[in-house]
């Protein structure tokens, strides 16, 4: 696989998530061949570049959250450089959370009679502890255990 071949897909894929591709690009790019394995070491490779620490990221799991390896061990970690710790534990339960269960939480977002019935489900929020993005939203019925 050439270098020049990567960089192009590296720039493919920069346009397409930071959603600066032209609409045309972006069917020609879901009409297209792929090509596996090149897609996945430029998707790598491009995250590799956006973080400012020097593991390497072994796999994405969102914009902000990857699987990397830090003294041969794979962890959670996220781009600003939060460690959620092993790979195999939920990273959920390392997160801020916040839990709308109740009326006046829900109307925070949602206008009054738009949202379902607090009895029924809780919205959960998961935030960086570092950075406070926004890293995940679920709605599970109450005491469902993070998913």
């Amino acid at each position: 696989m050439s270098d020049d071949k990567i960089e192009r897909k590296i720039e493919e894929i920069s346009r397409l998530l930071e959603a600066k591709a032209p609409i045309q690009e972006v069917f020609r790019v879901i009409a297209s061949d792929k090509d596996p394995e090149l897609s996945f070491k430029a998707i790598l490779e491009y995250f590799q570049r956006k973080v400012d620490w020097k593991e390497r990221i072994l796999m994405p799991i969102s914009k902000h959250l990857f699987i990397v390896c830090k003294n041969g061990k794979p962890i959670i970690k996220a781009a600003c450089g939060y460690e959620f710790g092993d790979f195999r534990v939920n990273w959920k339960v390392n997160a801020k959370v916040i839990i709308r269960k109740t009326h006046e939480k829900l109307q925070d977002l949602y206008p009054r009679f738009m949202y379902g019935d607090p009895e029924w489900y809780e919205l959960r929020e998961y935030i960086c502890p570092k950075c406070g993005k926004l890293l995940y939203v679920e709605a599970v019925p109450p005491g469902y255990p993070p998913t």
